[in-house]
């Protein structure tokens, strides 16, 4: 993305006067007449994300007033700010008490992302001057989730296994990080036989890989970063109706978050041994395809049988959670666009998180409270564990019945092979649904700014 974000600027600059609605009107005193003039027949009268943009005696742009609306200002409303002005460079002058300038720059920042791929939005876009932040940090941030959300939003086409592994590399080639790919039948020869039956019925040009990318002294805290790859979910033989076929453009988020993760840490250089593991397969049919009652292996040793084919995201992170218990990290986050379950418990925008670590569960809380990116803890509630427990195998990768909280199983599935230690798995969904002021349809980063907050916390 092109940088909106400045730490100088020449020529003019237009000051954005932000304002909570029970605060307008005393504001509005201390402005010059023709400010109140206009904000009246603007009837600007500080709603949340209103905006009125001033004009001055010339027909230029004298100032922008902006809403924040009732209750505890919010800097993430900044967001909806730059779809409104037209191609300028602006600086926030006056923001309520409370309102971070770094967070409600951030917020600009994340508002003013365009996917325009393929069809070429044009035009300068508004820009901010960003006085006193740390505008290296907010760009990097930036740039990372719109990263991730550029990936959720190219089609399958031209997002396959070889487009991520393209992008894996070019991030570690950026930042100097080491990457190993492993990928058709030298899976099974490295011993990952969960993502290879996954991804096998693929055609060649878009074969099965793990991609591995280690950056980092070998002295420090090893954190993992785990993110589902599934380029396109057709369910498998348990193929999916059309309409639950539409979006699986976007089943590859996890790997897309992860990515956009290690991407912020890396920029940050924080005191950390990370490394980045992405399953990345696409669930196909073909003659080839693993098939319901098959008994496939897994790298930790356990057995798993297939009940369900489009349950196949479990099963390449079960393989890539193996292999992050092998380096013993003192913390495994993983990431996947897992069960349609999160969704019906919290819906779109509100991703549940599993831990069984309290302390690690409210420093995740807390870091998502403060950068405003939600979360929600759901319980991994031990008496649904037996529902994946397998007849004829170790375990099962359809839950029975009974227990029905979907997404509760799934994450009692993944914690049979998650490393020791801290660990948290995120049931994301990548996607704004219902578009917003600066929340577009389509591909959305959720909580790795969170996540990234907690890990500067602990270890920066």
């Amino acid at each position: 993305m092109s940088e909106v974000i400045l730490d100088a600027a020449e020529g003019a600059v237009i000051p954005i006067f932000a304002v909570a609605d029970h605060e307008t009107e005393a504001f509005l005193q201390t402005q010059p007449q023709a400010v109140q003039a206009f904000a009246r027949f603007a009837e600007f009268k500080g709603r949340l994300s209103q905006t009125a943009v001033v004009p001055g005696a010339d027909g230029a742009v004298a100032c922008v007033l902006f809403g924040l609306g009732g209750g505890t200002p919010d800097a993430m409303a900044f967001r909806g700010l730059p779809s409104k002005l037209a191609a300028g460079v602006y600086r926030i002058d006056r923001t309520p008490d409370g309102v971070d300038l770094r967070d409600a720059a951030l917020a600009f920042a994340l508002g003013s992302y365009r996917f325009d791929r393929y069809k070429p939005s044009g035009g300068e876009r508004a820009k901010l001057l960003a006085e006193g932040c740390d505008v290296a940090e907010i760009r990097h941030v930036a740039h990372a989730c719109a990263l991730a959300r550029d990936m959720i939003n190219t089609p399958a086409n031209d997002m396959g296994p070889r487009q991520i592994e393209s992008i894996a590399r070019e991030i570690a080639g950026q930042y100097g990080a080491q990457i190993t790919v492993i990928e058709g039948e030298g899976l099974l020869e490295a011993n990952y036989p969960a993502v290879h039956a996954v991804g096998r019925a693929a055609v060649a040009a878009r074969a099965p890989r793990i991609i591995e990318m280690t950056w980092g002294e070998r002295d420090k805290p090893v954190i993992a970063l785990v993110g589902k790859g599934v380029v396109f979910d057709t369910g498998g033989l348990d193929i999916k109706p059309s309409s639950g076929m539409r979006l699986m453009k976007k089943d590859m988020g996890g790997a897309a978050h992860a990515l956009a993760l290690g991407r912020m840490i890396m920029a940050a250089r924080l005191p950390v041994r990370l490394v980045v593991l992405t399953p990345v397969v696409e669930n196909a049919i073909s003659g080839d395809a693993m098939r319901p009652g098959d008994v496939i292996a897994s790298r930790k040793g356990l057995t798993i049988e297939v009940g369900n084919t489009d349950a196949e995201g479990r099963l390449i992170l079960a393989d890539a959670l193996a292999r992050a218990g092998e380096l013993e990290p003192t913390l495994t986050i993983c990431l996947a666009t897992l069960t349609g379950a999160a969704r019906a418990a919290l819906g779109p925008q509100l991703p549940p998180f599993f831990t069984d670590d309290d302390d690690l569960a409210a420093a995740l809380e807390r870091s998502s409270r403060e950068v405003a990116d939600p979360l929600w803890r759901l319980p991994l509630w031990k008496g649904y564990a037996e529902a994946v427990e397998g007849d004829i195998a170790d375990l099962k990768n359809d839950p029975d019945a009974w227990a029905q909280a979907g997404a509760v199983t799934a994450a009692l599935f993944l914690q049979r092979f998650a490393p020791p230690g801290g660990w948290v798995h995120l049931d994301i969904y990548g996607w704004n649904s219902k578009p917003g002021p600066g929340r577009p349809s389509g591909g959305e980063a959720q909580a790795i700014r969170a996540l990234y907050a907690l890990i500067r916390e602990r270890y920066a």
